[in-house]
């Protein structure tokens, strides 16, 4: 297809301007939807009040006067007879539009009516009368220096230009199943709707194409990992599981049980596992990796289990040390602050195979780390790597097998779409003796009720988590910050307790001092922000205290409320707001974090299901999973029938969407 700058119209200017709007394509360009559509009835000027907007047609009275004035601006005036009387028409800077501007030509005028004067001052001039009594003009998200019409020139003459040239994603079979229009119809309808009832059938038609090429690559994608993804073959004694999980100090809940299995028959099979575990906060995702590194261990192979902090990844040394002290496993910690003699040796350890199960930061996949047989990679809290980051642990063995954590309950529907191309194992099962959290709403002239409450849990020796949503006052704020709750709190509560605060700014090396405190019993209460969200255990905190609670999402909230009731200690948690209490009301009904995340999915959306929006994930131009996920469901089942069906792996469109794929 030609190049974006051939598009009658669009300069080197226009061109930088659009691709400021991450417009670099035609294709990009054809696809820039709307994001709203403005509805004007044909009006009667006797019904029409001061200054409202309009759209009016007519036939041209007289012939338009130009005045031109300094700095290149110019105004045209003239006369329209209309079906509800005479008018005056004032257009600026459209000079080239005065030769077609002659009398006895119908057209059509949309502006703002000056009811005194009897003048509408015109924002566009269409050259002919109105074909329905209403006019639907698309919306578009602009940049300084583009405007509306700008933006619908350019995608009408691209369209008329280049329109047979776009590929249409859609195979005939579904097309006809659905009594779809073909795609350059569909385009010049969106943009350029002649009524709602038109416009809402081709965007249905448009998010379908969008949303079935999505799951076709899901779908390849995963077909592909499992026809060419040669894993590493094991021999699992089963036995030797059992025995080892017979030792564990508690009982396995039939979840984990469950999920222990598929990922023992994952790493038996000769493709390579590439598998999410998704456990709800509390329902014991830790023990499964553990076990599954165990399994890893008795085939021969080392594991590598990858943590986004450093004070987490000590909390899995140490707890690995623990759970295997009476068998052979050869456990080690790799993070940044490990000196440099111990890393050396931790080096060739790994690398001539003394280790067994390495645990750390993104430590292991620095350039020296190099592994002796990498059997099983396990990234924590998967969100919060980075692509490149994952990648770089799984290449640093021969195709080892991938498991995912996730502590962030994510709705079907998104998991569906995000995942679609990894198994996926659920755990929503709490272990025996794990208490429910008692939540509570209150407004912040309740706050003597909640520092009562604190003062309870401090006096039975207990500790406390505050959460503010800010590390200092803006001047745009009144949010409560992290600095002026340390000080209400030392009013409230004096020197008897001690009280000190953590937050995203500052160094890691700070941070985890605080952290170590805090899980030491030295510290009270810590305030923080929402870097606690993915913490350690801290089974003596049974109290958490959120202000401007309204200011989070439910899906963070309950992350948060995860961080007590680690322990046997019955545990609250406190949402403090005086607005949004009734979205926040669904926490004190429910500790179920998919029934949270399926509240905050419909709610909020998707951008905020891991509390931060997630730029680059779900970046569909039509499509919104939330509301079209009928569509999906049907997208995925024909993309899935499509590419099963041999006999139209020659089609050209199979053959496009594949190259897309592994072009992208």
């Amino acid at each position: 297809m030609a190049e974006l700058k051939e598009v009658k119209g669009i300069g080197p200017k226009s061109l930088m301007l659009l691709n400021k709007l991450n417009i670099h394509t035609i294709e990009d360009l054809v696809t820039y939807y709307p994001f709203r559509y403005e509805r004007f009835e044909r009006a009667n000027l006797a019904e029409v009040g001061q200054d409202e907007h309009l759209v009016i047609d007519g036939r041209i009275e007289s012939s338009p006067i130009l005045m031109r004035f300094k700095a290149g601006l110019n105004k045209m005036n003239f006369r329209l007879v209309t079906q509800s009387g005479v008018v005056g028409v004032s257009i600026f800077n459209r000079a080239f539009l005065k030769s077609k501007l002659t009398v006895g030509s119908n057209i059509t005028v949309i502006g703002k009516f000056d009811k005194a004067k009897n003048v509408i001052t015109a924002s566009d001039i269409k050259m002919e009368p109105l074909s329905n009594t209403v006019k639907i003009e698309a919306v578009y998200h602009l940049t300084n220096g583009l405007t509306n019409k700008n933006i619908s020139t350019y995608i009408n003459m691209a369209l008329m230009t280049y329109g047979k040239e776009i590929i249409d994603y859609i195979p005939n079979k579904y097309l006809e199943k659905y009594n779809f229009t073909n795609k350059k119809t569909a385009l010049n309808i969106v943009h350029n709707p002649p009524t709602e009832e038109k416009r809402d059938e081709v965007t249905k038609r448009l998010k379908y194409e969008e949303l079935f090429t999505f799951m076709f690559k899901i779908n390849y994608l995963r077909r592909e990992n499992k026809l060419s993804n040669k894993g590493l073959k094991r021999s699992i004694d089963k036995k030797q599981i059992d025995k080892f999980i017979k030792t564990l100090p508690f009982e396995l809940t039939n979840d984990q049980n469950k999920v222990i299995d598929e990922i023992i028959k994952d790493l038996e099979s000769p493709s390579r596992m590439n598998r999410l575990l998704q456990g709800d906060v509390g329902s014991g995702k830790t023990i499964v990796s553990f076990i599954a590194m165990y399994a890893n261990f008795l085939s021969g192979y080392q594991s590598a289990l990858m943590a986004p902090t450093e004070i987490l990844a000590v909390q899995h040394y140490e707890n690995l040390k623990e759970i295997f002290k009476d068998t052979k496993v050869n456990v080690e910690l790799l993070t940044g602050s490990v000196n440099k003699v111990m890393k050396n040796d931790i080096y060739k350890e790994l690398e001539d195979g003394t280790i067994n199960i390495v645990v750390g930061t993104h430590a292991l996949i620095q350039e020296e780390v190099k592994y002796n047989n990498l059997g099983l990679v396990i990234t924590d809290e998967q969100h919060r790597f980075g692509v490149n980051q994952r990648e770089n642990l799984q290449n640093k063995g021969y195709k080892p097998d991938i498991l995912y954590m996730s502590a962030t309950p994510i709705p079907r529907t998104y998991a569906l779409a995000i995942y679609g191309d990894m198994d996926m194992s659920i755990l929503k099962e709490k272990p025996k003796g794990r208490q429910e959290i008692k939540t509570y709403v209150k407004t912040n002239k309740e706050i003597k009720d909640v520092l009562a409450m604190m003062l309870e849990e401090l006096k039975q020796g207990h500790q406390i988590y505050v959460i503010a949503p800010l590390i200092e006052e803006s001047e745009k704020s009144d949010l409560t910050d992290v600095n002026k709750l340390k000080d209400q709190m030392k009013l409230a509560f004096k020197d008897y307790f001690k009280i000190d605060i953590i937050h995203g700014k500052m160094a890691a090396q700070a941070k985890d001092l605080i952290m170590k405190e805090f899980v030491q019993g030295k510290i009270h209460i810590l305030i923080s922000t929402t870097v606690i969200e993915v913490g350690v255990d801290v089974p003596n905190a049974t109290m958490m205290v959120i202000f401007d609670a309204n200011r989070f999402g439910l899906s963070t909230l309950h992350q948060l409320r995860g961080r007590v009731g680690r322990g046997s200690d019955a545990s609250k948690c406190v949402l403090i707001s005086d607005v949004d209490t009734k979205r926040l009301e669904v926490m004190e009904k429910t500790n179920d974090g998919f029934k949270i995340s399926e509240e905050d999915f419909r709610l909020r959306g998707h951008g905020d299901i891991f509390g931060t929006k997630q730029s680059g994930d779900m970046a569909f131009k039509i499509a919104n999973l939330r509301d079209d996920y009928k569509i999906l469901l049907q997208a995925k089942k024909d993309s899935e029938e499509y590419l099963n069906d041999t006999t139209t792996d020659n089609d050209i469109l199979k053959k496009e969407i594949i190259k897309s794929i592994k072009n992208a």
